[in-house]
């Protein structure tokens, strides 16, 4: 079993990352790439992210992004409740593995990384102790950053200002579902405390969202969300609804 100094120990070195994480964005100047995308965008031959993202090059550098987007937030989303009287969210969930020697514990910590203009990212990240979970589910949430559309699809709106999405999608991840609904302006986000974070990130003002299966299991919902984002742009649209909708990819 888990002492409790552990846990408390745990709670410390959790506010802590989030400083070294920032103190990371001051390393780039000494960032020596390995990939030849990489080199390319060290070299200053690529300048958008959208250009990778659109031709559908594999990112496999985290600085890549903090390259071309400097101006990258990251949150992350609370997984678990702390022990005792009074249960405080926490940021990162413990899990243990059963071994010959006992039970070891290790932590797990979701990310997301957004520069609140159309591009969002998630990922997961699981280490022996708190900071090296954290930066583990930063690093793996640059990987996976996507351009996502937005615009206005709501028929009481219809202003064409990309303040919600264009059309209705559903995600899937587990047993949850989702279903996301273009808003009309000044509706705001319609959600849980933990969605609003990865809809501020990514830049959307006004949403609806319908869930449905086990929410409360936060990998999963967060997972559900960010599959419907993506699946946004797999969507065949009309020319004549473009205009109509005010739709826009990536960055405005």
């Amino acid at each position: 079993m888990v002492n409790k100094e552990q846990l408390k120990e745990a709670a410390k070195q959790e506010e802590k990352t989030l400083s070294q994480i920032e103190r990371q964005q001051l390393e780039l100047e000494s960032w020596q790439p390995k990939t030849k995308l990489g080199k390319l965008v060290k070299e200053g031959k690529i300048q958008d992210i959208d250009y990778i993202i659109v031709n559908g090059y594999k990112i496999l550098e985290a600085e890549i992004v903090d390259y071309l987007l400097p101006e990258l937030k990251v949150e992350f989303i609370r997984l678990a409740l702390s022990k005792g009287k009074f249960r405080k969210p926490k940021l990162v969930k413990m899990v243990q593995r059963k071994t010959a020697e006992g039970n070891k514990p290790s932590w797990i910590a979701l990310a997301v990384v957004g520069d609140e203009n159309g591009h969002i990212g998630i990922g997961l990240g699981k280490g022996d102790d708190v900071p090296k979970a954290m930066q583990k589910a930063v690093r793996d949430a640059k990987l996976n950053i996507i351009a996502i559309l937005r615009g206005c699809g709501s028929w009481e709106c219809a202003c064409g200002q990309p303040h919600s999405i264009p059309y209705k999608i559903m995600g899937k991840k587990g047993s949850v579902r989702i279903h996301l609904l273009p808003a009309p302006v000044g509706v705001g986000l319609v959600a849980s405390d933990e969605a609003k974070k990865v809809f501020r990130l990514a830049g959307i003002k006004d949403i609806w969202v319908q869930s449905f299966g086990q929410t409360r299991r936060r990998i999963n919902f967060i997972g559900a969300i960010y599959d419907a984002l993506k699946k946004l742009s797999l969507v065949r649209v009309h020319p004549a609804y473009l205009h109509l909708s005010g739709l826009k990819v990536g960055k405005i």
